[in-house]
């Protein structure tokens, strides 16, 4: 009889861990999603459908399709906009000798606070009669914005977002230039090189590999973006700010408890976000 290989009981506890909260959560996702399962129904009363919950979300379900564009709008503008104001913080920071850390313990207090305090705090903020917002307005004579409302409802929750997170940006995109080594840019200088040929040709080339780490992290972070947007609109007003897995929340647990069409709208935000962070690792590892 074969032995068993000596790392194998080291390894076990990972397996079954990742077994039981990653592999058979998934399979039971894929199985639910194939169901008309409702919760106020009970588990006996359900039944096989097999794609008729996909081919409704694709054809009938009126807010499938807005929920998606929301989501790519609010994904597109957060990243971008975090990745580019935090190479700038962290470069700023580099170049500060006194307060370093000072400054650095300032910067995370958004990252750290927890989201539903985030929130509450920025819905205060916010508000049109009372918030500080509109009160720092109406100083330069500029009337109250409903920072809230139908038509910048969007704007203000992408808003907080960049907010929070791009002290997480910062600390990645910092920590890359530290551990950039001194001799290119010596040699750099030392041939005539401007700042930013030195920035575009040295320093960019030389971090791109834990700036496209924290790039793909924000990426999925943002892609499933829940609890801030719960906590500011729940989705509204109407569906304004009803990213995707708002309109998951919504249809399984909120209004319908619709679990099998829910299952099958986290299906497909699966497969959605599946290539493209499969493309930026291929990147990561080529790299």
């Amino acid at each position: 009889m074969k032995k068993m290989p000596a790392h194998y009981p080291f390894i076990m506890p990972a397996l079954v861990l990742l077994v039981l909260i990653v592999i058979f959560p998934t399979i039971f996702l894929y199985y639910i999603s194939m169901t008309n399962y409702d919760m106020t129904v009970g588990w006996e009363a359900k039944r096989f459908v097999w794609f008729e919950n996909f081919l409704y979300l694709f054809f009938d379900e009126p807010l499938f399709w807005k929920s998606l564009g929301i989501t790519f709008i609010f994904v597109s503008v957060t990243v971008s906009c975090e990745l580019v104001l935090g190479m700038l913080v962290a470069l700023g920071l580099s170049r500060i000798n006194r307060s370093k850390r000072l400054f650095v313990s300032l910067i995370i207090i958004p990252m750290v606070c927890t989201p539903s305090i985030i929130s509450l705090m920025w819905k205060l903020i916010l508000n049109t009669e009372y918030g500080v917002a509109n009160y720092l307005l109406g100083l330069v004579r500029i009337g109250n914005i409903n920072w809230l409302g139908t038509g910048t409802a969007l704007a203000s929750v992408i808003l907080v977002d960049i907010w929070e997170w791009t002290p997480f940006m910062v600390l990645m995109l910092y920590a890359a230039l530290q551990a950039l080594p001194e001799e290119p840019f010596e040699a750099a200088v030392a041939d005539g090189a401007n700042k930013i040929q030195i920035f575009f040709y040295i320093t960019l080339p030389m971090m791109m590999k834990l700036a496209l780490i924290a790039l793909t992290l924000r990426l999925i972070d943002s892609f499933k973006v829940f609890d801030t947007v719960y906590g500011l609109t729940q989705g509204g007003p109407g569906s304004a700010t009803e990213v995707f897995s708002m309109r998951i929340f919504r249809i399984g647990f909120q209004h319908s408890n619709w679990t099998g069409r829910a299952s099958a709208y986290a299906i497909i935000m699966l497969l959605i976000m599946s290539p493209l962070f499969s493309r930026l690792t291929r990147l990561l590892r080529d790299r």
